[in-house]
C-alpha cells in the first residue's frame, strides 16, 4: 500500500511486537509502519556493530514501550540511538522526523523485508558478495555439534511474556 508521501507502508498486520535480547525492554507497534530499509552509513555501522543497520520507521504508527525504555546515546547533533541498558541490543534511530526501530528486534523480523538502501556511498565493498558465500547449517558442523547441543539460551523468546527473566525454581 502507498501512503500520501508515496512511501511504501507495512500495514498487513495491525500489531507488531519486539524487544531486546535479554527481555528488559519490550515494545508494541500499532498501525502502518514506513518503508523498511537498511542504512550503510558509518554511524549506523558503528551503532549496530554490523555491516549496516536494518530499520523501519514507526513515525506514523503508535509505538508503546511495554517493558522499560531504551537508554539513549546522542550520536550526532540530529540523532540519538536507543539501546537496552542491560544487554546493549540496538533498538532505535531517533531523528527530528521520527523514530525507526531495528528490524531484528521485532518478534517476527521475517515479515519486515527491506525495500530500500540508504548511505550506499559507505557500503562496505564485500556486502554485495555476502549472499554468494558458502552457507552451512550450524547443527551439522561436526566441530560445533557438542557446543551447540549443550547450549542453553537465556535470550528472551520472540513473544511477549508477563515477566522476564523467568524465575529460577
Amino acid at each position: 500500500m502507498w501512503n500520501r508521501e508515496n512511501n511504501m507502508t507495512l500495514d498487513i498486520k495491525p500489531v507488531y511486537t519486539g524487544g531486546c535480547q535479554c527481555g528488559a525492554v519490550r515494545f508494541r507497534v500499532d498501525g502502518a509502519m514506513g518503508s523498511p530499509s537498511i542504512c550503510h552509513c558509518r554511524m549506523c555501522q558503528k551503532a549496530f556493530g554490523n555491516f549496516y543497520a536494518p530499520l523501519v520507521s514507526v513515525s506514523k504508527a503508535k509505538l508503546e514501550w511495554t517493558r522499560n525504555e531504551p537508554k539513549r546515546f546522542r550520536s550526532s547533533n540530529h540523532v540519538q540511538r536507543g539501546f537496552c541498558p542491560e544487554c546493549g541490543t540496538p533498538l532505535t534511530y531517533e531523528a527530528p522526523d521520527g523514530i525507526a526501530l531495528a528490524i531484528g528486534a521485532f518478534d517476527a523480523p521475517e515479515e519486515i523485508e527491506p525495500t530500500i538502501q540508504w548511505g550506499i556511498e559507505k557500503q562496505l565493498p564485500y556486502v554485495p558478495k555476502l549472499a554468494s558465500l558458502p552457507g552451512y547449517v550450524t547443527e551439522r558442523d561436526p566441530e560445533s555439534i557438542e557446543f551447540v547441543r549443550t547450549m542453553v539460551s537465556y535470550q528472551h523468546p520472540d513473544h511477549d511474556t508477563e515477566s522476564w527473566p523467568q524465575q529460577q525454581g
